[in-house]
């Protein structure tokens, strides 16, 4: 099985490896930069995730509780409609001059969370994130 994770090239300040697009839009939001039509996609996707996939419940191996969330979310090959709601999120952002890429990795790390959809790993030194 493939995973699939979605970022830009801005590193995020808590776990140090690129941005996801879900944190990217949504600080393109709070900034205002959104236009009406954009801001009315983005809530119906962020509502359609909302109903269609789980938040995960770990983001450490570590079982203390205030471990640090060192835990990357990566997209199940298989999980069809989630990626292509997330290509609508790319256009967002590339409308907005923001590059998207698209990893593609065997191996992403110490799986922590899982479910039909996703995974939740901290990252191998080797995946690339």
């Amino acid at each position: 099985m493939s995973y699939l994770r979605f970022v830009i090239p801005q590193n995020d300040e808590d776990s140090g490896r690129r941005q996801g697009l879900f944190q990217a839009l949504y600080n393109l939001d709070k900034s205002g930069a959104l236009f009406p039509h954009e801001k009315r996609q983005w809530d119906e996707i962020k509502q359609w995730f909302d109903m269609n996939l789980q938040k995960p419940k770990s983001f450490s191996r570590s079982s203390k509780p205030h471990a640090e969330r060192v835990a990357i979310s990566w997209f199940k090959d298989t999980a069809a409609e989630h990626i292509r709601q997330m290509w609508s999120v790319v256009e967002i952002l590339e409308e907005h001059g923001i590059h998207v890429e698209m990893l593609r990795t065997d191996r992403p790390g110490y799986i922590v969370y899982e479910d039909r959809f996703q995974v939740a790993a901290e990252p191998f030194n080797e995946t690339t994130t």
